[in-house]
């Protein structure tokens, strides 16, 4: 992470690509770049429209307002600090403002970030408040990322949620090991393992360029050490729009054993209008895909209302 991208005219540089492709300003819309070397590698040089580029390359589209896109477009910033309590039975918690990379269609761009823990006796407050809800079976680690904590950490805050009577599951919401699969390590694996709780990994991953034989390696380790593994992707206009796309990411994650769990419409945040894919496009293409694909290696197709007891599911 140390090593990422953070200079736009650097990205153009290594990539080969005119300065034009850049916001004549040069502004970064609110969302400054940040793109790991190991993402930036996948990428194909001297093309403007790679699909890997254009979900980190800042746009002049992100500056126009479009009705309809806001800075919480689910609703997030009114509740608990740290606490996202969207669902019965389950509680997420936003572990930090890190992430390995900056997705310019983030639908937490915007999110107040100061309110995530930082110290142990934060996150102390947070098990508390979790301990005294006993309708909660399941907590979910999401940020940013969580896996840009260090594993002493989070090995601290499994065994600390694992003495929490309700609780039977942990989730972690990661992009880590698409971005940087060296993020999975032995010591990881140890922690997401060594609990009583049963561990959940769903990573998010858009399109199967984002997959190398390193990523390849990162999620075979999750399943061989006995880690159910889910992927979530967002449907994003000139990214992975098409049937075929979509068609060789989920089939290439299933190979991989990885199971196929969301396909999201686009959460309608201010700045990412340009990726929007109408719904009646996404419930077409969904369509094909049942007809190419068994049904487990198709996800379900959904949108994450501002309110209500779960996902709407399209398609």
């Amino acid at each position: 992470m140390a090593e990422a991208v953070t200079k736009p005219a650097e990205l153009c540089r290594l990539l080969g690509l005119p300065l034009s492709v850049l916001p004549a300003d040069g502004r970064d819309c609110g969302l400054p770049l940040l793109v790991p070397r190991t993402f930036l590698a996948r990428m194909r040089h001297g093309d403007p429209r790679d699909p890997l580029l254009l979900q980190v390359l800042p746009q002049n589209a992100e500056a126009a307002e479009h009705p309809g896109f806001s800075n919480d477009p689910v609703a997030e910033a009114t509740q608990s600090p740290g606490l996202l309590w969207k669902y019965q039975n389950r509680l997420l918690i936003v572990a930090t403002a890190g992430c390995g990379v900056h997705c310019r269609f983030c639908f937490r761009r915007h999110f107040p970030y100061g309110d995530s823990p930082r110290t142990r006796d934060q996150w102390g407050e947070i098990l508390r408040g979790i301990a005294a809800a006993e309708s909660i079976r399941e907590v979910i680690l999401s940020g940013g990322d969580p896996l840009t904590l260090d594993d002493e950490l989070l090995a601290w805050l499994a065994q600390r949620l694992a003495k929490i009577p309700q609780l039977v599951r942990l989730r972690v919401h990661t992009r880590l090991p698409i971005m940087i699969p060296q993020r999975v390590t032995e010591e990881l694996l140890a922690w997401l393992r060594g609990t009583r709780l049963t561990p959940v990994v769903v990573v998010h991953v858009n399109h199967p360029a984002e997959i190398d034989e390193a990523v390849a390696g990162a999620l075979t380790r999750l399943v061989e050490a006995g880690i159910p593994v889910l992927s979530q992707s967002v449907l994003l206009r000139g990214v992975n729009d098409r049937v075929e796309v979509l068609a060789t990411l989920f089939e290439r994650l299933v190979d991989l054993r990885v199971m196929p769990y969301y396909l999201h419409q686009l959460d309608r945040v201010a700045g990412a209008a340009h990726f929007e894919v109408p719904e009646q496009e996404g419930v077409a293409l969904v369509e094909q895909l049942r007809a190419r694909l068994p049904g487990y290696a198709v996800p379900r197709y959904v949108r994450q209302p501002p309110t209500g007891p779960s996902k709407l599911v399209l398609a």
